[in-house]
């Protein structure tokens, strides 16, 4: 696990957070499709992710909102987010956010 690297402000943050269900169903090899998939986007900047069995956190980093509408767009993540609804989630929820400032240790 790193700390993704990004550049200098302005870009944009997608932090989606999820409670599952305890069954997988598949998810575990989505989810391994999805981040191949999302690392040849164009726009995309890097992501961290934590997770334990039931509630996780992912935060995408993306160069712009064209970026980021693109990927919500995709086709194979589009088959990923209906399963989401109906097999792997109990709940979730989205929020964009423009990251102005960062700074590291």
């Amino acid at each position: 696990m790193q700390i993704a690297s990004t550049p200098k402000p302005p870009y944009y943050a997608v932090i989606f957070t999820s409670i599952k269900n305890l069954e997988d169903n598949g998810y575990g090899k989505m989810a391994d499709k999805m981040v191949d998939l999302v690392s040849k986007q164009e726009g995309f900047l890097g992501f961290e992710s934590a997770r334990d069995s039931s509630f996780g956190i992912t935060v995408s980093y993306w160069r712009d909102l064209d970026s980021i509408k693109k990927w919500k767009n995709n086709l194979e993540h589009q088959e990923a987010q209906k399963m989401g609804k109906e097999v792997w989630y109990k709940n979730y929820k989205i929020r964009i956010a423009k990251v102005e400032r960062d700074y590291e240790l």
